[in-house]
């Protein structure tokens, strides 16, 4: 989609941008733990500042559903994030005066019941703040609310840097990308990533289910997967997917060997079979290396890699194998400039940062519920609403 950027409202000198980010970092003692999602602010603050305007930053934390929760205040990240930004960050409640600081963080926009039911008054006063808005959190972006959509009807609007950075990548990735397309779908349930398969099938060429998903797919098939996590009841559809895929002309790869275990713990005992010679009382924790090979030269052959949740059960030795050599195989070809990668999801980014290579993909999507409806091929009500 077309949207515009920073540099599209021209000269800020003397204005004020709305803009709103992700600050719902974690915590713990009063301290930010985890300083990533601040450090994707920068850009665009240092944007605005170098195009002569201040930044009045809008932003949730946690679920207080409307109420004024004094643990869910924004106050305590204002710190870390003059840290991170490298200048005085001022905080202010909204009817506040505003600070005279080039940076101003307003307390927890969900502490107003407006917020999450978009509510065009509370949206009036948010815009009320400045003289333009600027999106810059991707991560709520598939939320229609007061700070994500209503207000970007009341001032000029744009997609601030690392939002703009993280459409560009997601248009390379599935909206006009390089073929072939790969898809790699992990994680425990079908049922949780229905509506992605059955996009996904529609706009790449080949698709890889790895994780407990893969399992409903063989026994959709006819395999005995043993006691391993399954979704019986889905059976019926995980065999449409398939068929759908094959209309589409969509290549499923699914594992032709597993390794199993009878107990679910760190280096429990395990063996590697076939996919069709799972026993009684057997677990699928991970996909075999004959499998990682197979998909390995899939990937060689690919332009793009759209990835989103792990291979087997990966946070458990030696139940990473498939996630790490299938990631490290995707991060080389990265290097090398031959192929695309695009990733997102909590339990994706972990998986990468676990397999060492979290640094070497295009492009790694630190939001949650906005990457999966994306790749769900939903509009996204925060994006559509800057167009």
């Amino acid at each position: 989609m077309a949207f515009k950027r920073i540099s599209d409202l021209g000269d800020l000198s003397g204005k004020t941008a709305v803009v709103r980010v992700d600050l719902n970092v974690p915590m713990a003692g009063g301290e930010v733990t985890d300083d990533t999602r601040l450090l994707a602010v920068k850009p665009t603050v240092d944007a605005i500042s170098a195009a002569g305007g201040r930044s009045v930053l809008l932003a949730h934390f946690g679920r207080p559903k409307g109420q004024v929760v004094p643990e869910m205040s924004l106050k305590p990240v204002v710190p870390a994030l003059s840290r991170v930004l490298d200048r005085d960050v001022g905080f202010a409640e909204l009817g506040d005066d505003l600070p005279d600081t080039s940076v101003v963080v307003m307390e927890n926009t969900r502490f107003f019941a407006g917020e999450e039911k978009n509510d065009p008054d509370l949206a009036a006063r948010f815009a009320a703040l400045g003289d333009v808005y600027v999106n810059d959190a991707f991560s709520a972006a598939h939320r229609a609310h007061a700070s994500t959509e209503a207000i970007a009807s009341l001032l000029p609007c744009a997609a601030g840097e690392t939002m703009g950075a993280e459409l560009e990548a997601l248009e390379k990735a599935l909206g006009n990308p390089e073929r072939p397309v790969v898809a790699v779908v992990g994680g425990a349930k079908v049922s949780s990533k229905l509506a992605v398969l059955e996009h996904l099938v529609e706009k790449v060429d080949h698709l890889i289910i790895g994780g407990g998903m893969a399992n409903t797919f063989l026994f959709a098939q006819g395999y005995d997967v043993g006691a391993s996590l399954c979704e019986k009841d889905l059976k019926d559809t995980a065999v449409a997917i398939l068929a759908n895929a094959e209309k589409a002309g969509c290549a499923v790869h699914l594992p032709d060997d597993v390794v199993v275990a009878r107990e679910f713990k760190v280096n429990a005992d395990n063996q590697t079979k076939p996919a069709d010679a799972v026993e009684n009382g057997e677990m699928i924790l991970d996909a075999g290396p004959a499998t990682v090979a197979r998909l390995a030269e899939v990937l060689g052959k690919a332009r793009t890699l759209v990835w989103n949740g792990p291979m087997g059960a990966f946070e458990m030795t030696p139940f990473d194998a498939a996630t790490v050599a299938l990631a490290k195989a995707a991060g080389a070809l990265t290097r090398e400039g031959k192929l695309l990668t695009v990733a997102g999801g909590g339990d994706t980014v972990a998986a990468l940062a676990h397999a060492g290579v979290k640094d070497d993909f295009t492009h790694i999507s630190t939001a949650g519920g906005a990457f999966l409806e994306w790749m769900e091929g939903r509009t996204l009500p925060g994006v559509a609403a800057l167009g």
